[in-house]
């Protein structure tokens, strides 16, 4: 190649984006597991529109998947180095979010006058027009020609042949990289393992647009990527939030001797989680696909009266018609875990973006006093550790634990270090005593703890009866009368306060000397993390508390956010959990920073954000 430059790179993100038939969301995910095989942490982020399938080459059709690749990577990215724009409409929805000197790669094929009007462009310069600099180096690549003519020998139909374009430009990118392409072909192996001639068209597609770019005689730079330098020894995969928060329930099965059931109902976007708990028989893991979102609740719920380790999953609309029977679960203190994998709303609202907008419904959304444990994770391989524990408390605590996750996180992927089963924390379920054996009753618990034993049937001797009706504190007996209704609301309070006895303390991040504190919890951690880090290096002095454990808070939580004059609250909603702090934390002044886009954080946003508001005032 003339005049061919190699830069080395420590980070880069690049962004696969066309129509929601042209296969972006598979083309990502092989980039990215061939990057984490070659020693890149990586951060993805899968966004598709709810349709089905909307108008051909129009920006509400467009799907996009950005990868983020490198060492200490903490987000998806704020804006790409690298775009692949399959049509027009691809090009029109992610202008915005290009660097300086990016490379676009774009499909001429799909640039004809009638693919520019579908996009709604108003000129034959669509890069004119969007006003993208000169800068930028495009790539015109004739993808669906090139495509075509390198199946010409292949049995396919016109259509089956376009469909592998994404393969000619996957080839592109991984020269582009300087990418060996022995594992992109091993995972196709095992993609289209009982499909082989659609094997071999996707292969032959992806070595030619290898060989391609080899044959560009432009003077274009590629690049190599750093290999990661933080990561500690251990056997890694890649996971997305779902599946990691499947495998930690299932780890958390074995480790507590408890079989697995999950009582679901699908819901975009927590319907991977049943998919591959279902696919676990192997491990025990009982699943049961329910009719509607009640039904898959109160299947957990007598599973759980059973013995079992019981979970239920859904999304913001599915939490709603579950309040009644997770209501249920507090008044039989049964142990439950909700997993509640968050998008935008109301109603149907946004299914497929994300949000942080369920957090007072998890918290409140219940008749009665109705205390629980509600947790959040913060990053597709955490959710594993995250579920786990969820499990852990449910169990040793006898009460209903919600697991918040988003869709940002539960479709986004990760580089995860397999944990061994024996560095997991140990699950002990607070089981019966053999002691009490002819004397128990639903209500019989821990004085101290106020935690309520667990026995099931099968277990003789602990016959008993459990309802949502009151209990006698003593008997278990229906009441009606004020005082004891009293006394079983303080006891079932106590014992989830007890749970913050349980739960790690809090750690600050960012600048121990800093006047300022931001806040935030779940899944915007990587981006407040990355903000903070950067006003720092500015010399802009602040630091990160950040909450996982949300309900109760962990024990120094308080004094650490009333040690800093300036408090600011940053989540992806009008203000949920700043108004949550208000009621525990008074007297304090929480100031606030929200996005309800159905988009993350960018970094950016949040910097400049923090210091036009606290640094320049």
């Amino acid at each position: 190649m003339e005049n061919h430059k190699i830069t080395t790179l420590n980070d880069v993100v690049i962004r696969f984006s066309g129509d929601s038939g042209d296969g972006m969301q598979l083309t990502g995910t092989l980039f990215s597991n061939l990057s984490a095989i070659l020693g890149n942490e990586i951060a993805t982020f899968p966004d598709y529109p709810a349709e089905i399938r909307a108008p051909q080459g129009t920006t509400g059709g467009v799907s996009g998947f950005q990868v983020h690749i490198g060492s200490g990577i903490r987000t998806p990215g704020d804006e790409a180095d690298v775009l692949v724009a399959m049509n027009p409409a691809a090009l029109k929805v992610n202008q915005k979010a290009l660097k300086p000197l990016s490379v676009i790669i774009f499909d001429t094929d799909s640039f004809t006058k009638k693919d520019l009007e579908k996009a709604g462009f108003e000129t034959e310069n669509p890069f004119t027009e969007l006003g993208i600099k000169e800068n930028v180096q495009l790539i015109p690549v004739s993808l669906t020609s090139l495509t075509i003519k390198s199946l010409e020998n292949f049995e396919l139909d016109n259509k089956s042949m376009q469909k592998c374009k994404n393969m000619f430009a996957l080839g592109l990118i991984c020269w582009l990289f300087n990418r060996d392409l022995d594992n992109a072909l091993h995972f196709l192996g095992n993609k289209f393992a009982k499909k082989q001639e659609i094997l071999k068209a996707n292969s032959k597609v992806l070595s030619d647009g290898f060989n391609y770019g080899h044959n560009l005689h432009l003077n274009i730079t590629t690049f190599v990527v750093e290999k990661s330098n933080v990561l500690s020894k251990g056997k890694y995969t890649i996971i997305n939030g779902n599946k990691a928060t499947a495998w930690g329930l299932i780890a958390a099965a074995e480790k507590s001797k408890h079989e697995l059931f999950l009582g679901s109902y699908p819901i975009t976007p927590a319907s991977d989680i049943l998919h591959e708990l279902a696919a676990r028989k192997d491990c025990g893991v009982k699943t049961f696909q329910a009719e509607d979102e009640i039904a898959g609740i109160c299947t957990a719920l007598g599973a759980s009266f059973a013995g079992n380790l019981a979970v239920t999953s859904t999304s913001g609309p599915g939490l709603a018609l579950k309040s009644e029977a997770l209501g249920l679960a507090v008044m039989a203190e049964l142990p439950l875990v909700l997993i509640d994998v968050m998008r935008g709303g109301p109603s149907t609202g946004l299914p497929t973006k994300t949000e942080q907008t369920d957090l007072l419904q998890a918290l409140y959304g219940r008749n009665g006093e109705s205390p629980l444990v509600v947790i959040a994770a913060s990053t597709p391989d955490d959710s594993f550790m995250y579920a786990y524990m969820a499990a852990k408390i449910a169990m040793e605590n006898l009460t209903p634990v919600i697991l918040l996750t988003d869709a940002f996180i539960g479709n986004g992927s990760s580089l995860w270090r397999l944990p061994k089963i024996t560095e997991l924390p140990n699950i002990k379920p607070n089981i019966v005593p053999e002691s009490i054996k002819g004397k128990f009753t639903a209500c019989t618990r821990n004085e101290d703890t106020k935690i309520r034993y667990w026995a099931f049937p099968g277990m003789e001797g602990f016959e008993h009866r459990n309802g949502g009706l009151e209990r006698d504190y003593v008997t278990a007996g229906i009441s009606t009368d004020g005082e004891n209704h009293a006394k079983m609301v303080e006891a079932r309070a106590k014992k989830v306060e007890y749970v913050s006895k349980c739960i790690p303390l809090m750690k600050v991040e960012g600048d121990p000397n800093a006047n300022l504190l931001v806040i935030g919890w779940g899944s915007t951690h990587g981006h407040l993390q990355s903000a903070v880090n950067m006003l720092n290096e500015q010399g802009k002095k602040c630091a990160l508390l950040h909450f996982n454990y949300i309900s109760p808070m962990p024990r120094n939580a308080e004094d650490i956010i009333r040690s800093y004059k300036k408090v600011i609250v940053c989540e992806l909603n009008s203000g949920q959990l700043a108004s949550y702090l208000r009621t525990k934390v008074q007297g304090v002044y929480f100031s606030q920073y929200n996005k309800i886009e159905g988009q993350p954080f960018s970094i950016n946003e949040l910097v400049k954000n923090i210091d036009v508001n606290y640094f320049q005032n």
